[in-house]
């Protein structure tokens, strides 16, 4: 046995002696990495991970500062080093490999050979805006973005943060900027006012706004603003909110419901039936922060059961490993759904 593990506080596992050379020991392979750091994110800096890629791969680890060890048979080395070298390609494009990502890469690598790992790590996914190119962060994030390039109609499931809103907005204007539709529909139910939007003073822009500055903000982080003023004023953008896409068939478009676990069985069918000629659709939503009358069951919550089986429709859910925001709001959002696992959370 070449190096030593230590006790499994101490992290990462390192081997008191300098990596043998390869021409030594033919069952063995080191690989070198710029330094520790690099080596250590690639692995989520974790020793369960490193002992759930020698279980899953047949090889032994072992690191020190900036090199990882493999030893075990030569097939199952060569499998171990092609891992390690799609984690390194998936680095360099941008992704942040948590341990919860280290997990669903090693899964995915080992369901098929490696053969799915490799079309998504040699597939980069890179979304062109006017003021910036946006490259997805997490393992989530870049198979959402690849489920929105492949599929009519995509839901976006998950907690704040997520980038879920964000990224379907950036997919919507590269789109546009390439020409490859003609407009873009944005829409959120209004639910804070039932959608009774005639009741409320002002025009229809100063009505709406409140509910739908989210998809603003967005807009104005990726297009001059002069540019969204103009394509607002020629209607190529259109904010809206859901009541407003009743009785429409929108064509040529790319439409984006926002918050949509705030829709009702009626409103969600409403809105999926108004999809034209080569339009795209993205519906995202948080279905732990439904604003509806408890006597009303979210359109999102009921959607997967009822169209999961149906092509050209894809579901991809966001796990906390995909918060890009502070920190600490992983932690918020980690703490939250242990409590609402545990015990119901009511008016204290």
């Amino acid at each position: 046995m070449h190096g030593s593990r230590k006790s499994p506080t101490s992290s990462p596992r390192k081997s008191d002696s300098c990596p043998p050379s390869s021409d030594n020991v033919p069952d063995s392979k080191t690989l070198r990495y710029p330094n520790a750091r690099h080596l250590h994110q690639l692995y989520g800096g974790s020793e369960a991970n490193l002992t759930r890629a020698e279980s899953a791969l047949g090889v032994r680890l072992a690191t020190r500062d900036d090199w990882l060890k493999l030893e075990g048979p030569a097939e199952a080395i060569a499998r171990a080093e092609e891992f390690f070298t799609l984690l390194n390609a998936g680095k360099t494009q941008g992704l942040a490999v948590r341990t919860p990502d280290f997990i669903r890469l090693l899964e995915l690598y080992v369901q098929d050979n490696g053969a799915s790992l490799r079309t998504l790590v040699n597939e980069p996914v890179v979304i062109a805006t006017q003021r910036k190119s946006i490259v997805p962060k997490t393992l989530g994030q870049k198979l959402y973005l690849q489920a929105i390039q492949k599929n009519p109609i995509v839901f976006g499931i998950g907690p704040a943060g997520t980038g879920k809103t964000y990224l379907a907005m950036a997919a919507a204007i590269s789109a546009l900027l390439k020409n490859q539709v003609q407009r873009i529909v944005l829409t959120r139910p209004a639910v804070e006012a039932g959608e009774a939007l005639g009741f409320l003073p002002g025009d229809l822009r100063e009505k709406i706004l409140p509910y739908l500055r989210p998809l603003y903000d967005a807009l104005h982080d990726m297009l001059d603003p002069q540019d969204v003023a103009t394509l607002s004023e020629k209607g190529v953008i259109e904010i809206a909110p859901l009541a407003y896409m009743r009785g429409r068939t929108l064509a040529n478009a790319y439409i984006i419901l926002d918050e949509a676990q705030n829709t009702s069985h009626e409103q969600m069918m409403m809105f999926l039936t108004r999809l034209g000629d080569d339009s795209r659709m993205i519906v995202t939503g948080d279905i732990t922060q439904i604003d509806l009358p408890r006597h009303k069951v979210s359109g999102l919550v009921q959607a997967p059961r009822i169209l999961r089986n149906i092509p050209g429709i894809e579901f991809h859910h966001f796990t906390a490993s995909d918060v890009v925001r502070h920190p600490l709001v992983q932690k918020i959002i980690d703490a939250y759904e242990q409590a609402r696992s545990a015990e119901p959370i009511g008016p204290g």
